[in-house]
């Protein structure tokens, strides 16, 4: 009875994640159409903004579950790279030429994010430079997608049509708050025991499970925009998220509630995130991530999963 009621929570929190994350972003987007900001800055600003991830790393690192917290921002980010990434190219490839510079930005932050395993715990001062190093790759991002369409998000696009009013945009903004805080809890806490009830190692549920569940909905949208002619929105996804991941979500956790840094950290996850993160980057660099690329990105994904599973034998 105990592992059917962890395995809800957990479940249940994933759920209660994604569905606030969606209202979030609904409402955010609006307070700036109604506002009158610049739709390319916000495209830029939430084109991979994973709320649901953050509430999730917050609440295990503050829950002492450290296997989840950093696998929130590692396994996450591998999965978005291999999974997302590659399952869409498979199924639709991407064509998308974007500015070298952004290229480099997307390959580099991963290298970034070995700061904060620094240490038997991550370091706070290290995420200070991880949160300072995201909002200048932001700023920079957005400065550079002036008067262009390849970081235009289709949140922005819907927030136009719908033309929430700024009260009705701010309600739903604070209600995608309460909820995301709400569902990372139960994540946490249904990881938790699960890891008790079923021998599960710890790492391999915060850095395998928890991330592929918590992130399921990045295949949609990094597949949906190329198959609907708009792989540029699909590529500004991938790299606004990666950021996301692994400079301003890491940062936090190693700011807000320091966590302990298994060595398998070290040796296995932060290296396969580089390894698979300057792949993805070689592939865009020549202008095409097609079915090839995907089946390599996915095979890689299966070989870190192998990985993992022979690493805790």
């Amino acid at each position: 009875m105990d592992t059917v009621i962890a395995i809800g929570l957990f479940l249940g929190g994933a759920v209660l994640a994604v569905w606030a994350t969606e209202r979030l972003l609904e409402g955010l987007v609006g307070l700036a159409v109604a506002l009158r900001l610049s739709a390319f800055a916000v495209g830029a600003v939430l084109s991979g903004f994973e709320a649901e991830n953050v509430a999730v790393g917050l609440a295990a690192g503050g829950g002492g579950v450290a296997s989840v917290a950093l696998g929130s921002v590692f396994g996450g980010a591998i999965f978005l790279v291999c999974v997302a990434l590659g399952l869409s190219a498979l199924l639709f490839p991407l064509e998308v030429r974007l500015p070298r510079p952004f290229l480099l930005v997307f390959a580099g932050s991963p290298v970034l994010a070995g700061l904060g395993l620094l240490g038997p715990t991550t370091p706070r001062w290290a995420g200070v430079v991880l949160i300072a190093a995201f909002g200048g790759s932001l700023v920079y991002l957005v400065h550079a997608s002036r008067g262009q369409q390849f970081l235009r998000s289709h949140e922005v696009e819907a927030a136009h049509e719908e033309r929430h009013t700024p009260v009705a945009a701010l309600g739903l903004a604070m209600l995608g708050i309460v909820v995301i805080g709400v569902g990372g809890e139960l994540v946490a806490q249904g990881a938790q025991r699960i890891v008790a009830h079923l021998a599960v190692p710890a790492l391999l549920m915060g850095m395998i499970v928890t991330p592929a569940v918590i992130e399921l909905e990045e295949v949609i949208r990094q597949a949906v925009p190329t198959k609907e002619g708009r792989p540029d929105v699909s590529a500004g996804n991938l790299v606004g998220a990666l950021l996301y991941f692994v400079l301003f979500n890491l940062g936090l956790v190693a700011l807000l509630t320091p966590v302990r840094v298994d060595p398998l950290v070290r040796q296995l996850d932060w290296p396969a995130l580089l390894v698979v993160t300057w792949i993805a980057t070689a592939f865009l660099w020549r202008g095409r991530v097609g079915r090839g690329a995907g089946v390599v990105l996915l095979a890689a994904y299966g070989a870190y999963i192998v990985a993992h599973v022979l690493a805790r034998r």
